[in-house]
């Protein structure tokens, strides 16, 4: 681990390079491991008996439609605002409530992942390795550094600092005044990774880092010193593909618990003060977990959604209609559990059955979990566009 020092351009080079030949020896193996008569496709919407009424409540472009190379730009959500960003460059805040825009910033690149807002201070990052923050009341730029590694998780502010994970396996601290490195650390990347990188967690003073090895490291936000550090996804196989064991999607933390879900591996809650894994499922995820009170929920790759029993993982029911079409992560609302997919439609299901109860249809592919505030569901698509839904009990 360094702390603010600078590193040698070969050692950010070779991760990267790893991951490259990785995702063309996955592209390779999924293009030609299956004739296309044989792939399965997506499975087609039924009609069903909505119990709620799905109602677009406003819709805002981001700017900038997105690349087939999966970003993570993501509405971010503090107070009564929502902040949100285009892959052209484009940075808003908006009134969670209307979709009332308070201001707008041309960053002049193309961003990536983001934003991420906290300690009034607006973050997002590039392909390139550029970190970019803005005052979150006026939009103005306070500071604009460049980091080794592409930026592809929205970065997590708070007092300890701007916290950014890039594809090569490390984790920034940056500071909330200038942008200054604090502290940083580095997990290995294996030699086949998936494209893509889940977003760091801070609860109260600890940072919770999912990797791309499988492992889950809490660290101290203000100096980086690792407090536990959990394998929740061993590799296991004998091939490289088989033994993919990606951790893509955020932890969820609850209380004194943390769940996460794993790429070819498992769901686990772990305890927060120690790592402890209290209870794990063979399970392979697309997106990160949500959790209520009685259960957590996840999304398979295979796009079926899943509920489990909280305090053990017992099964409880899974919803299999979504086959194949892509499903992002779930997000709780209310006593709903919302998922999107890659026709942007958005799917309200009953928390206690999993039966489908409404539906909204945004516009383009959606990608990561709906992100839910007051009430309102909103969703960023392909296209960039950001769509906000609002739902009641029919009538």
């Amino acid at each position: 681990m360094s702390r603010g020092s600078p590193r040698m351009a070969g050692a950010a080079v070779r991760p990267l390079m790893r991951l490259a030949v990785g995702l063309l020896v996955l592209a390779a193996v999924v293009g030609c491991g299956k004739k296309d008569k044989d792939i399965d496709p997506p499975a087609e919407l039924v009609p069903f008996k909505a119990k709620l009424e799905v109602q677009r409540a406003w819709s805002v472009n981001a700017g900038g439609g997105e690349p087939v190379m999966r970003l993570a730009l993501v509405p971010a959500v503090a107070a009564d605002r929502v902040y949100v960003a285009g892959h052209n460059g484009d940075v808003q805040s908006l009134l969670v409530a209307s979709g009332k825009p308070l201001w707008r910033t041309d960053t002049k690149v193309d961003l990536a992942a983001g934003p991420g807002v906290g300690a009034g201070l607006v973050a997002v990052g590039t392909a390139d390795g550029d970190v970019i923050g803005l005052d979150a009341t006026s939009g103005k730029l306070r500071w604009r550094v460049r980091i080794p590694g592409e930026v592809l998780a929205a970065p997590v502010i708070a007092e300890s600092g701007v916290h950014v994970r890039t594809v090569d396996g490390r984790i920034y601290t940056l500071a909330l005044a200038d942008g200054k490195r604090v502290w940083d650390d580095e997990q290995g990347v294996p030699r086949l990774s998936l494209r893509g990188t889940a977003t760091p967690t801070l609860a109260g003073d600890i940072l919770l880092v999912p990797y791309d090895n499988g492992r889950v490291l809490a660290y101290s936000p203000h100096q980086g010193d690792i407090l536990w550090d959990a394998s929740v996804n061993p590799p296991s196989g004998k091939t490289e593909l088989a033994r993919l064991n990606d951790i893509d999607g955020p932890v969820t933390v609850d209380g004194k618990e943390v769940f996460v879900a794993g790429f070819q591996g498992r769901v686990a809650m772990l305890a927060i003060d120690s790592g402890q894994v209290w209870w794990s499922r063979d399970f392979s995820a697309s997106g990160g977990p949500a959790v209520d009170a009685e259960q957590l929920y996840a999304t398979n790759a295979a796009g079926g959604v899943v509920a489990l029993r909280r305090r053990d993982g017992a099964p409880v029911w899974e919803q299999t209609a979504f086959a194949h079409r892509q499903v992002t992560g779930p997000a709780v609302v209310g006593a709903a559990v919302v998922v999107a997919d890659f026709e942007g439609y958005v799917h309200w299901l009953d928390a206690a059955t999993g039966a489908v109860i409404g539906r909204g249809e945004a516009g383009d592919r959606i990608r990561h979990a709906p992100v839910v505030a007051g009430g309102v569901v909103m969703v960023q698509d392909d296209g960039g566009t950001v769509t906000a839904f609002r739902s009641r009990g029919s009538r």
